[in-house]
């Protein structure tokens, strides 16, 4: 009878431990699967990340090439700044003349006035 005790109790022992084993891998096997889970979320969301990336990308091109584009318009236009800058100065210059020749003009005026004021009648 005490070797049946024994045997029952190691029987109890065993399916004890199997228990345990099977609980122990079921909750690893839980973890795992929710890493993967993870995992795999984490791998989707790259992939949408990726697509975003990819259309600034285009985005990027896009701009890049309408930057060049303006960039050389803008040098089309520095030769005529450079004619309108000698336009400026032409007519600054011109400006000037035209005063002084204003001023001659007036200056003129006023000694034909007085030589006709002093012509003897």
């Amino acid at each position: 009878m005490a070797e049946e005790k024994k045997k029952a109790e190691r029987d109890e022992l065993a399916e004890s431990l199997e228990n345990l084993f099977i609980n122990v891998s079921t909750m690893i096997k839980g973890e795992l699967e929710g890493t993967n889970n993870q995992l795999s979320l984490l791998e989707k969301m790259n992939q949408r990340v990726a697509e975003e990336y990819n259309g600034f990308s285009d985005v990027a091109s896009g701009l890049r090439v309408f930057v060049e584009q303006l960039s050389e318009k803008n040098q089309g236009f520095d030769e005529y700044v450079k004619q309108i800058d000698v336009i400026d100065q032409q007519v600054t210059e011109f400006e000037a003349v035209v005063s002084m020749l204003d001023k001659y003009v007036c200056l003129l005026e006023k000694k034909i006035q007085s030589a006709y004021r002093n012509i003897p009648t």
